[in-house]
């Protein structure tokens, strides 16, 4: 782990000891800086391996995002670094439909402090600083208002919507696991048809809300506003994902 290069790859700055404001700082600058992307799946046709050096190589050296076994499992290497107590957690996607996903469909992070912490830098549109797992009430933020509670062993994790109801978008167990737990479900995102992967993906948050590129559509939104254009040649994709996320593909 080269922990100055991981550091200037979020633009972090701050403190390097093993507490909350530290756990805050790089889980705040990370959401911010590395994009949530499956480029590699759907345009560069490149598999992904449950690698740690091919993780830092890909995210911290050549600029790119990941999905959340890429994210979330460097992310944990560099809390490990930082002397945090950090474990790798199942957790079971909440679908549209409502259906639940399989043990190993996300992976997320618990944090061991003076209390448990969920920290979780690889679910795209999610929260932006870690989550009190032992809350019991909503936490809010600017990206949103969440709820962590559980039924026994089973906890759940929701966000606020619109309409003022909870929706959950996934469960977890506090069991850790080691990073090969993962490996057949990273697998099987990669290749399977009823992957949600098979369409490219990439989104950041912005000071003023996020920027995506879903397909071949790119959606800004600022303020509140919503934009959306199509981007119908190669060049005005990979310009875009320049000007976006400061990504230049091989």
């Amino acid at each position: 782990m080269d922990r100055a290069a991981y550091f200037r790859r979020i633009g972090y700055e701050g403190p390097a000891d093993p507490t909350i404001e530290t756990l805050r700082g790089v889980h705040r600058a990370h959401m911010r800086s590395v994009p949530f992307e499956n480029l590699d799946m759907q345009v560069l046709r490149r598999p992904i391996h449950m690698d740690e050096g091919e993780w830092f190589d890909k995210i911290v050296n050549h600029h790119r995002g990941g999905f959340c076994y890429e994210l979330n499992g460097l992310f944990a290497a560099l809390l490990r670094d930082l002397g945090f107590d950090v474990s790798l957690l199942s957790a079971r996607v909440v679908g549209q439909n409502g259906a639940v996903g399989p043990e190993f469909d996300h992976l997320t992070l618990r944090v061991e402090l003076e209390e448990r912490w969920l920290a979780d830098v690889g679910f795209g549109e999610s929260f932006q600083e870690p989550l009190r797992l032992d809350a019991e009430r909503p936490q809010e933020q600017e990206s949103g208002t969440y709820l962590l509670g559980h039924e026994g062993d089973d906890w759940t994790m929701s966000i606020l919507g619109a309409n003022g109801r909870w929706k959950p978008t996934y469960h977890f167990s506090l069991a850790a696991h080691p990073l090969e737990d993962f490996a057949a479900m990273c697998q099987w995102h990669q290749v399977a048809p009823e992957s949600a992967f098979r369409k490219n993906i990439c989104t950041l948050p912005t000071p003023s809300g996020r920027v995506t590129m879903s397909e071949r559509r790119l959606i800004v939104v600022s303020d509140g506003h919503r934009q959306m254009r199509r981007l119908d040649t190669d060049e005005a994709y990979a310009a875009a994902l320049k000007e976006h996320f400061g990504i230049v593909l091989d």
